[in-house]
């Protein structure tokens, strides 16, 4: 790739090594777990050099950004892009302006991006445009379905980075089958489990049932891709409620997800809605909860080394290492199959799990390994 002037190496001697700069575009809660450990492992790994964090604001509630800035114990940015909400064509624009804006100042050596979110594209399309080396953490996951529009984003990042760090071996199919380059390829394993490994004692300690009165067993909820929300929201709300006469059952909602759930015709009657979470008190629900509910593919990792059973109403996941090692099952977009659920999960353990090879608490360091040696060093005149 070929950028402006200001990113061509200057002519003349080379006297010395100058510190390099690394730059780490995060935007939502789920791109801060899945960056926490590499940011940290960089800085330990590399003191001298300079590691840039820039929050985009993709999510815009500040309050709860705080709250998994200090559960994951990170600094406060060293950037914060404040774009807020919008239509993703818009979103995605202005972070590619702001963010490009900072990597002409930077100069960073390396951009480092994860997961599939718009922030994710425009960190990455904004590195490209100006020739700069990118980073993908967790690339190579397809769920093969080209409606969603993370699918289109985790696509599009991975045909322009340099390094794709992945977390199972059919992310590696994957980007084999599209033509990627079997160098650039690297399994390191997978940085969001290093989070919940780190925090799952904290979480333990967490006394969020005593917080909101659960005292039996419960089935966890979380739900919010806009397939469910602009579908069958309706029939699914109706089977959640209905089986909370023989399980509780437990929603911590996004407000977008309460307030299409308010407009509904019949709201429910059983369902113990709960506000946003912080990571701690979410982690705490899904380690004690009978069974989790959910269209994430964040919640079916770490049910998956929970040993939690999950039911995932969506008609594909991009993460299937977590059907054949992990606890999850999917229900496909079927309301009506939410109804078996207490009586699946009465019966025992819905299949044994075995964790996938990575995910044991070592991926940051393995990234950050791969990230120091596949950059080149700045050097000085």
């Amino acid at each position: 790739m070929t950028g402006p002037a200001a990113y061509r190496p200057a002519t003349g001697a080379v006297t010395a090594c100058v510190p390099r700069t690394f730059c780490y575009v995060v935007g939502t809660r789920p791109n801060f777990m899945k960056m926490a450990p590499v940011l940290r492992a960089m800085r330990l790994r590399l003191p001298a050099d300079r590691h840039v964090l820039i929050h985009t604001g993709q999510h815009y509630d500040h309050e709860m950004s705080r709250v998994f800035f200090e559960d994951l114990d990170l600094p406060e940015p060293d950037h914060h892009l404040n774009v807020g909400s919008g239509d993703p064509s818009t979103q995605t624009a202005q972070i590619m302006e702001r963010v490009g804006a900072l990597f002409i100042d930077q100069r960073p050596a390396l951009v480092t991006v994860a997961g599939d979110v718009n922030s994710t594209l425009a960190g990455a399309l904004s590195a490209t445009k100006l020739g700069l080396r990118l980073a993908h953490v967790e690339a190579g996951l397809r769920s093969f379905d080209p409606s969603m529009p993370e699918e289109l984003n985790r696509t599009l990042v991975d045909r322009v980075s340099d390094l794709l760090l992945i977390h199972s071996p059919e992310a590696r199919d994957n980007l084999l089958a599209e033509g990627i380059a079997p160098e650039s390829i690297h399994m390191v394993g997978n940085t969001m489990i290093d989070t919940l490994l780190e925090h799952r004692s904290t979480a333990q300690d967490e006394p969020v049932r005593d917080r909101y009165g659960l005292r039996g067993r419960y089935l966890l909820v979380t739900l919010h891709r806009p397939a469910l929300l602009q579908g069958p929201l309706e029939p699914t709300i109706r089977a959640l409620d209905a089986i909370a006469a023989e399980i509780e059952v437990v929603f911590p909602a996004h407000p977008r997800t309460r307030a299409a759930i308010e407009r509904l015709s019949s709201p429910p009657r059983r369902i113990r809605m709960l506000p946003p979470l912080g990571y701690l008190e979410f982690l705490a629900l899904q380690m004690k909860a009978a069974a989790v509910v959910t269209d994430s593919g964040g919640v079916q990792e770490e049910t998956t080394v929970l040993g939690v059973p999950c039911f995932t109403l969506r008609a594909n996941t991009e993460r299937p290492v977590t059907l054949t090692h992990g606890s999850n099952t999917l229900l496909g977009l079927d309301p009506e199959r939410i109804l078996d659920i207490p009586e699946r999960i009465a019966n025992g353990p819905v299949r044994v799990v075995t964790r996938p090879e990575g995910w044991d608490g070592g991926a940051g360091e393995r990234s950050a390994e791969v990230l120091d040696a596949r950059t080149p060093a700045h050097r000085g005149r």
